[in-house]
């Protein structure tokens, strides 16, 4: 099957794909968030599993040391030049999770590590993921936490405003609503849990460098220059620095694992 690739990931596809390396060093460090999902996950010998917004492979990389075939999609395609060198056992496509290239019941456990939520409809995409796992199979879905226990919501509300973009960010940090999205893509909610995790840099140009990666960041320089961005940030983020000039930022994800029936 063809995949149309909407505005959402031709928008997202690029901006997270601008600065890879830097990204790809984010999101190793976030191993732990993976390792906690896959806690919950049959990841086993023979097991196909699919990862959308996949990026740089991470997840990818410890699901096939656990024997699983693997396969990703991202919309970036400077992010999965990196995967493909991480995990060349891949199947790795650039596409939209909005309409996946891949045929119907055919994965046993379909993941999304907070990139859902950058589709133009969460609704749809979940469907589709739906869709491409088997009866039985496992659709795991993580977004950030609590407002309150994410130190990247902080940032995330002071660089809003600088990225030129209209519209609320849904609360799907909230059981309910997230549910909710599930039940309405035809999934069954079976399990919500959370994990937390912090963040660790050095100084001001470690940090810098990591949050400079992320794509909203990435979009934010485009739209009101690089050094309004980093003024944002280092105000946002002072209350997590320490005396010596490391910073310490703490975060909660939220998962919900859901069977598709």
């Amino acid at each position: 099957m063809t995949s149309t690739t909407t505005s959402s990931a031709q928008f997202w596809g690029r901006l997270w794909g601008a600065m890879p390396r830097d990204w790809a060093v984010v999101e190793d460090a976030q191993m732990p968030t993976y390792e906690a999902a896959i806690e919950h996950l049959d990841l086993g010998p023979g097991r196909l599993v699919l990862d959308l917004g996949c990026g740089t492979g991470t997840f990818l990389r410890a699901a096939a040391d656990r024997g699983a075939e693997v396969a990703g999609l991202d919309a970036a395609e400077g992010l999965l030049a990196i995967a493909r060198e991480r995990v060349p056992e891949a199947v790795l496509v650039a596409g939209d999770m909005q309409d996946l290239p891949f045929a119907d019941d055919r994965f046993d456990v379909v993941t999304a590590f907070s990139s859902l939520f950058f589709a133009d409809d969460m609704t749809r995409a979940l469907s589709e993921a739906r869709r491409v796992c088997k009866p039985g199979g496992t659709v795991l879905v993580q977004v950030f936490g609590r407002p309150d226990r994410c130190s990247l919501e902080v940032l995330k509300s002071a660089i809003l405003p600088l990225l030129g973009l209209e519209g609320d960010e849904p609360e799907y940090w909230r059981f309910d609503k997230l549910e909710q999205v599930a039940r309405d893509a035809g999934l069954t909610p079976l399990e919500s849990f959370y994990s937390s995790w912090a963040y660790e840099f050095a100084d001001d140009a470690e940090m810098l460098r990591a949050m400079l990666s992320a794509g909203s960041a990435v979009a934010a320089v485009e739209h009101a220059g690089r050094d309004i961005v980093v003024e944002t940030i280092l105000g946002a983020l002072a209350s997590y620095r320490n005396a010596d000039g490391s910073y310490h930022l703490p975060n909660e994800w939220h998962y919900l694992r859901c069977d598709r029936r």
